[in-house]
């Protein structure tokens, strides 16, 4: 069986632990026959994790749950919600743990059934551990007489404490990004994407709970009895909490927008510097090549000219003549410098 924890509680202090779930409002009705002065007092508590549809079923028959309410609990995965079926209030709310190695947001869900006279909460997840909240509600009498409020207002308050190490995770992860943006990380860029998906998806289970508070604070006020006035105290620490939640939230999202617009006009700004530079080297490589090229064709024009004649034909009419040394030397000399004169016009010398 899925049930964690069975127990009965009159006047704020257990009772009695029934063995099974059958047994538990009947248990209630004895112990309240037992305390004649608390006819109208007490309550059982049943704790279930992920239980199968049979189990499910088995409480729904029982406690007469909703129909739809135990469909929402088998197929799991709804959003934050508050919604009454006759005198059976279902709520359903996503606690969330931050994995900083992976720096993912695990969100878990739990639902809880209220009656004038029973609570079930079934988790989905392994966290938070509502044992503690029990034990911390068992030490304190006077809040658990309350009865299935009180441990709706305990059950978000673990929740909604528990979002704190969550948003601490999440804020040194940004802290951590906004220095790899200005180091020019390249993949820093992946890291914003990721981390904005684990910021909207923890805002997914921390937005609705303001939907909570409201229908809470309407139900309060409808409620005008004194004893319900520490348990209003109490419910209104954990309403501003969570409204400081949800801004730091929100503004993680604007933040982590922020971050990546200026990611992306630093990569633009070093994308332009690199296409400067590399336009620069270019033309420095050009005028190189151009002063190379002219060189060569300077140095070419007399190698011509000597190669044809140092062929040494027979019949070449200037090797006989007295000048043709001189006139060879010449031809050289001139083209060279006709060459050089005509490059350096041009710039490129």
């Amino acid at each position: 069986m899925s049930v964690i924890d069975n127990a009965v509680y009159v006047a704020g202090r257990r009772a009695a632990a029934p063995p099974s779930v059958e047994g538990a409002l009947a248990e209630l009705h004895r112990c309240r026959d037992d305390r004649q002065d608390a006819s109208s007092d007490g309550f059982c508590w049943i704790g279930m994790l992920r239980p199968d549809l049979d189990e499910i079923r088995e409480v729904a028959k029982e406690f007469d749950l909703h129909s739809l309410a135990v469909e929402d609990t088998v197929n799991a995965h709804q959003r934050p919600k508050m919604e009454r079926y006759g005198e059976t209030e279902f709520v359903v709310l996503r606690p969330a743990r931050y994995v900083d190695r992976d720096e993912v947001v695990q969100i878990g869900e739990v639902h809880l059934f209220l009656g004038p006279d029973f609570v079930i909460t079934v988790r989905h997840a392994v966290e938070p551990d509502l044992g503690e909240v029990r034990e911390r509600l068992e030490t304190d009498p006077e809040l658990l007489a309350h009865g299935p409020m009180a441990v709706l207002y305990a059950v978000l308050d673990r929740v909604v404490d528990d979002y704190g190490p969550v948003l601490d995770g999440l804020q040194d992860d940004i802290d951590q990004i906004e220095e790899q943006v200005f180091r020019g990380d390249p993949q820093v860029s992946r890291r914003i994407y990721q981390l904005t998906r684990e910021v909207i998806a923890f805002q997914r289970a921390v937005e609705p709970l303001q939907e909570i508070f409201v229908e809470l604070r309407a139900r309060f006020a409808k409620s005008g009895a004194s004893p319900d006035l520490e348990l209003r105290r109490a419910m209104r620490d954990v309403i501003d909490h969570a409204t400081r939640v949800r801004e730091r939230v929100e503004g993680f999202r604007d933040l982590l927008g922020n971050i990546l617009t200026v990611n992306a006009t630093l990569v633009g700004q070093r994308q332009n510097e690199e296409m400067t530079r590399l336009t620069e080297a270019g033309y420095t490589q050009n005028e190189q090549m151009k002063k190379v090229s002219s060189w060569a064709a300077i140095l070419f024009a007399p190698s011509l000219i000597a190669g044809i004649y140092g062929m040494n034909f027979e019949h070449m009419p200037e090797l006989g003549w007295t000048f043709g040394y001189p006139m060879a030397f010449g031809l050289m000399l001139a083209l060279a410098l006709v060459l050089y004169l005509m490059f350096r016009r041009n710039g490129w010398l």
